[in-house]
């Protein structure tokens, strides 16, 4: 059982989303409203193989865990590493049950090719900011796992981009303890979302939901 503390902390994964649109993260995470179409099947597919809860490995000079749960009590967000890759480093820390030190490097499993926007990116940089507070270490890059490129992209933990998870996490944070979710702002990533008949873009940029409905009952 967690601390009443820890029981208002929000998914981790839920900045993609956020940052792919606010709305949507409102209506998955606030109002728990969920479709599927082909890519979250292909993705929760792909994240289905890597993660293997704690599945720990040792390769060599390297300690593979699949499926890490982590958590930062700063930004009040948990979550689930895909992967995180730990190499023997002098300058390192220690691990329980391991000898020498190691470096942390989480690996996120995505579909399809690497994407125009930072969403990926922001996921793999708040894991790294957990894993950071969890093991009291720092981390300088990570790697985004792409499956259709069969290739990795290595990102570097940067400053900037570790205060705009901070923000987002906040801005977050606001919203679903105002259980306020965000107005429709149409966009050609409307396509790709699983939520387009839920949210209801188009019809919704014209009347409201309200409206639409008294709408339909007095027809």
């Amino acid at each position: 059982m967690g601390s009443k503390e820890e029981d208002r902390y929000l998914m981790l994964s839920g900045l993609q989303h956020f940052l792919f649109c606010k709305r949507q993260w409102a209506l998955i995470h606030i109002e728990q409203q969920w479709e599927e179409n082909a890519l979250t099947v292909e993705g929760q597919h792909l994240h289905h193989k890597a993660h293997q809860a704690l599945l720990r490995e040792k390769r060599g000079n390297k300690l593979i865990v699949r499926g890490m749960p982590v958590r930062s009590h700063e930004l009040q967000l948990t979550g689930v590493c895909d992967v995180v890759e730990f190499h023997l480093d002098p300058e390192g820390v220690e691990l329980v049950g391991e000898e020498g030190r190691y470096k942390a490097y989480p690996i996120e499993y995505k579909r399809g090719r690497p994407k125009k926007g930072l969403e990926d990116v922001i996921q793999l940089v708040a894991q790294a900011i957990c894993l950071e507070e969890m093991l009291a270490c720092r981390i300088d890059k990570g790697y985004l796992y792409y499956e259709q490129i069969k290739h990795r992209v290595e990102v570097p933990i940067t400053e900037t981009l570790r205060e705009t998870v901070q923000l987002m996490a906040k801005e977050m944070h606001h919203y679903f303890d105002k259980r306020y979710t965000p107005k429709v702002k149409t966009g050609p990533f409307c396509n790709n979302c699983s939520l387009k008949n839920i949210c209801l873009p188009k019809l919704m940029n014209k009347r409201s939901v309200k409206s639409y409905i008294e709408g339909r009952l007095s027809e």
